[in-house]
Protein backbone atom coordinates (compact mmCIF):
# COMPACT_ATOMS: atom_id res chain seq x y z
CA UNK A 1 0.00 0.00 0.00
CA UNK A 2 2.97 2.30 -0.43
CA UNK A 3 3.81 1.98 3.27
CA UNK A 4 7.18 0.44 2.41
CA UNK A 5 8.30 3.93 1.40
CA UNK A 6 7.17 5.71 4.57
CA UNK A 7 10.55 5.49 6.28
CA UNK A 8 12.25 7.44 3.50
CA UNK A 9 10.53 10.58 4.72
CA UNK A 10 11.88 10.36 8.28
CA UNK A 11 15.10 11.83 6.92
CA UNK A 12 13.76 13.71 3.89
CA UNK A 13 11.36 15.72 6.06
CA UNK A 14 14.29 17.96 7.05
CA UNK A 15 15.17 18.95 3.46
CA UNK A 16 11.95 18.24 1.56
CA UNK A 17 10.93 21.86 1.09
CA UNK A 18 14.43 22.70 -0.19
CA UNK A 19 14.24 19.85 -2.70
CA UNK A 20 10.89 20.88 -4.12
CA UNK A 21 12.00 24.52 -4.36
CA UNK A 22 14.67 23.51 -6.88
CA UNK A 23 17.73 23.66 -4.63
CA UNK A 24 18.57 20.01 -5.41
CA UNK A 25 19.85 20.12 -9.03
CA UNK A 26 19.42 16.37 -9.46
CA UNK A 27 15.64 16.71 -8.98
CA UNK A 28 15.26 20.12 -10.59
CA UNK A 29 13.35 18.77 -13.61
CA UNK A 30 11.04 16.69 -11.40
CA UNK A 31 9.98 19.70 -9.35
CA UNK A 32 10.06 22.34 -12.07
CA UNK A 33 7.02 24.66 -11.78
CA UNK A 34 6.28 23.11 -8.38
CA UNK A 35 4.09 25.91 -7.04
CA UNK A 36 2.18 26.14 -10.33
CA UNK A 37 1.60 22.36 -10.17
CA UNK A 38 0.14 22.59 -6.68
CA UNK A 39 -2.07 25.49 -7.74
CA UNK A 40 -3.31 23.51 -10.75
CA UNK A 41 -4.44 20.70 -8.45
CA UNK A 42 -6.12 23.11 -6.04
CA UNK A 43 -8.02 24.91 -8.79
CA UNK A 44 -9.44 21.64 -10.16
CA UNK A 45 -10.59 20.37 -6.75
CA UNK A 46 -14.03 20.93 -5.30
CA UNK A 47 -14.70 20.71 -1.59
CA UNK A 48 -14.82 19.13 0.84
CA UNK A 49 -11.38 17.75 0.00
CA UNK A 50 -9.43 14.77 1.30
CA UNK A 51 -5.70 15.14 0.63
CA UNK A 52 -3.50 12.04 0.57
CA UNK A 53 0.19 12.35 1.38
CA UNK A 54 0.03 15.75 3.03
CA UNK A 55 3.78 15.76 3.60
CA UNK A 56 4.97 19.16 4.81
CA UNK A 57 1.68 20.78 3.80
CA UNK A 58 2.57 22.49 0.52
CA UNK A 59 -0.47 21.34 -1.45
CA UNK A 60 -2.54 21.85 1.69
CA UNK A 61 -1.61 25.54 1.65
CA UNK A 62 -2.75 25.89 -1.96
CA UNK A 63 -6.05 24.13 -1.20
CA UNK A 64 -6.73 26.37 1.79
CA UNK A 65 -5.92 29.45 -0.27
CA UNK A 66 -8.66 28.35 -2.66
CA UNK A 67 -11.08 28.35 0.27
CA UNK A 68 -11.48 24.56 0.36
CA UNK A 69 -12.22 22.54 3.49
CA UNK A 70 -9.38 20.01 3.80
CA UNK A 71 -8.96 16.73 5.68
CA UNK A 72 -5.35 15.53 5.52
CA UNK A 73 -4.12 11.93 5.45
CA UNK A 74 -0.40 11.24 5.93
CA UNK A 75 1.30 7.93 6.88
CA UNK A 76 4.59 9.43 8.11
CA UNK A 77 4.56 10.73 11.66
CA UNK A 78 7.39 13.23 11.09
CA UNK A 79 5.58 14.73 8.11
CA UNK A 80 2.32 14.90 10.06
CA UNK A 81 4.10 16.81 12.81
CA UNK A 82 5.55 19.36 10.38
CA UNK A 83 2.23 19.91 8.61
CA UNK A 84 0.43 20.08 11.95
CA UNK A 85 2.73 22.85 13.11
CA UNK A 86 2.01 24.81 9.93
CA UNK A 87 -1.75 24.23 10.14
CA UNK A 88 -2.72 23.52 13.76
CA UNK A 89 -6.40 23.91 12.92
CA UNK A 90 -6.26 21.18 10.27
CA UNK A 91 -7.35 17.58 10.88
CA UNK A 92 -4.39 15.45 9.72
CA UNK A 93 -4.90 11.73 10.19
CA UNK A 94 -2.67 8.68 10.01
CA UNK A 95 -3.56 6.72 6.87
CA UNK A 96 -2.66 6.07 3.26
CA UNK A 97 -4.25 5.82 -0.18
CA UNK A 98 -5.98 2.53 0.65
CA UNK A 99 -6.45 2.61 4.43
CA UNK A 100 -8.09 5.72 5.85
CA UNK A 101 -11.01 7.03 7.88
CA UNK A 102 -13.26 9.82 6.67
CA UNK A 103 -14.72 12.28 9.17
CA UNK A 104 -16.48 14.05 6.28
CA UNK A 105 -18.04 13.03 2.97
CA UNK A 106 -15.57 14.32 0.38
CA UNK A 107 -16.28 15.70 -3.06
CA UNK A 108 -12.61 15.46 -4.10
CA UNK A 109 -9.60 13.28 -3.41
CA UNK A 110 -6.34 15.07 -4.18
CA UNK A 111 -2.62 14.36 -3.98
CA UNK A 112 0.72 15.53 -5.32
CA UNK A 113 3.90 13.53 -5.92
CA UNK A 114 2.70 10.46 -4.00
CA UNK A 115 0.42 8.06 -5.91
CA UNK A 116 3.46 6.40 -7.52
CA UNK A 117 4.12 4.65 -4.19
CA UNK A 118 1.34 2.21 -5.18
CA UNK A 119 1.65 -0.61 -7.69
CA UNK A 120 -0.70 -0.48 -10.66
CA UNK A 121 -2.86 -3.13 -9.00
CA UNK A 122 -3.02 -1.04 -5.83
CA UNK A 123 -3.78 2.07 -7.86
CA UNK A 124 -6.78 0.27 -9.35
CA UNK A 125 -7.95 -0.79 -5.87
CA UNK A 126 -7.66 2.80 -4.67
CA UNK A 127 -9.58 4.28 -7.59
CA UNK A 128 -12.31 1.67 -7.17
CA UNK A 129 -12.56 2.66 -3.50
CA UNK A 130 -12.78 6.37 -4.36
CA UNK A 131 -15.49 5.66 -6.93
CA UNK A 132 -17.56 3.96 -4.25
CA UNK A 133 -17.29 7.01 -1.97
CA UNK A 134 -17.59 9.98 -4.31
CA UNK A 135 -20.91 11.35 -5.55
CA UNK A 136 -21.56 11.89 -9.28
CA UNK A 137 -19.29 14.73 -10.48
CA UNK A 138 -16.90 13.95 -7.60
CA UNK A 139 -13.25 14.48 -8.42
CA UNK A 140 -9.89 12.74 -8.18
CA UNK A 141 -7.17 15.29 -8.90
CA UNK A 142 -3.58 14.09 -8.70
CA UNK A 143 -0.28 15.55 -9.84
CA UNK A 144 2.35 12.86 -10.19
CA UNK A 145 5.19 11.51 -12.27
CA UNK A 146 3.65 9.55 -15.13
CA UNK A 147 5.17 8.48 -18.44
CA UNK A 148 3.56 8.46 -21.86
CA UNK A 149 4.76 4.89 -22.42
CA UNK A 150 7.12 2.24 -21.05
CA UNK A 151 9.59 3.25 -23.75
CA UNK A 152 9.46 6.87 -22.57
CA UNK A 153 10.18 5.75 -19.00
CA UNK A 154 13.17 3.67 -20.08
CA UNK A 155 14.44 6.55 -22.18
CA UNK A 156 14.25 8.86 -19.20
CA UNK A 157 16.23 6.43 -17.07
CA UNK A 158 18.94 6.21 -19.72
CA UNK A 159 19.05 10.03 -19.95
CA UNK A 160 19.37 10.50 -16.19
CA UNK A 161 22.05 7.80 -15.99
CA UNK A 162 24.06 9.73 -18.59
CA UNK A 163 23.62 12.87 -16.50
CA UNK A 164 25.10 11.06 -13.48
CA UNK A 165 21.91 11.39 -11.44
CA UNK A 166 22.31 8.14 -9.50
CA UNK A 167 19.73 8.93 -6.79
CA UNK A 168 17.07 9.89 -9.31
CA UNK A 169 17.79 6.79 -11.38
CA UNK A 170 17.42 4.62 -8.28
CA UNK A 171 14.13 6.35 -7.55
CA UNK A 172 12.85 5.80 -11.09
CA UNK A 173 13.68 2.11 -10.89
CA UNK A 174 12.35 1.57 -7.35
CA UNK A 175 9.03 3.39 -7.36
CA UNK A 176 5.90 2.29 -9.21
CA UNK A 177 5.68 4.98 -11.88
CA UNK A 178 2.97 4.09 -14.37
CA UNK A 179 1.99 5.21 -17.87
CA UNK A 180 -0.81 7.37 -19.20
CA UNK A 181 -2.58 4.47 -21.00
CA UNK A 182 -2.59 2.33 -17.84
CA UNK A 183 -3.84 5.20 -15.71
CA UNK A 184 -6.53 6.10 -18.23
CA UNK A 185 -7.80 2.51 -18.36
CA UNK A 186 -8.00 2.31 -14.54
CA UNK A 187 -10.07 5.48 -14.27
CA UNK A 188 -12.38 4.61 -17.15
CA UNK A 189 -13.02 1.11 -15.82
CA UNK A 190 -14.20 2.61 -12.55
CA UNK A 191 -16.56 5.18 -13.96
CA UNK A 192 -14.41 8.28 -14.38
CA UNK A 193 -13.80 10.62 -17.29
CA UNK A 194 -10.15 11.64 -17.09
CA UNK A 195 -7.78 14.09 -18.76
CA UNK A 196 -3.99 14.28 -18.55
CA UNK A 197 -2.12 17.57 -18.82
CA UNK A 198 1.68 17.64 -18.87
CA UNK A 199 3.05 20.17 -16.37
CA UNK A 200 6.78 19.46 -16.70
CA UNK A 201 9.04 16.74 -18.12
CA UNK A 202 7.96 14.34 -15.38
CA UNK A 203 4.62 15.41 -13.98
CA UNK A 204 1.11 15.18 -15.35
CA UNK A 205 -2.04 16.68 -13.88
CA UNK A 206 -4.60 13.85 -13.66
CA UNK A 207 -8.10 15.33 -13.54
CA UNK A 208 -10.79 12.67 -13.17
CA UNK A 209 -14.52 13.28 -12.75
CA UNK A 210 -16.95 10.56 -11.68
CA UNK A 211 -19.69 9.97 -14.22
Amino acid sequence: MGREFVGIFDEWVHTYDESVSGKDPEYEAVFKNYQEILLAVAKKATGPVVEFGVGTGNLTAALLQEGLAVTGIEPNNSMRNVAGQKFPELHIMDGDFLAFELPVKPHSFVSSYAFHHLTDEEKAQAIQQYASILPPSGKVVFADTVFESDEAKLGRIVFEEAEGHANLVEDLKREHYTTVPVFEMIFQEHGFDVTFTRLNEYVFLIDATKR
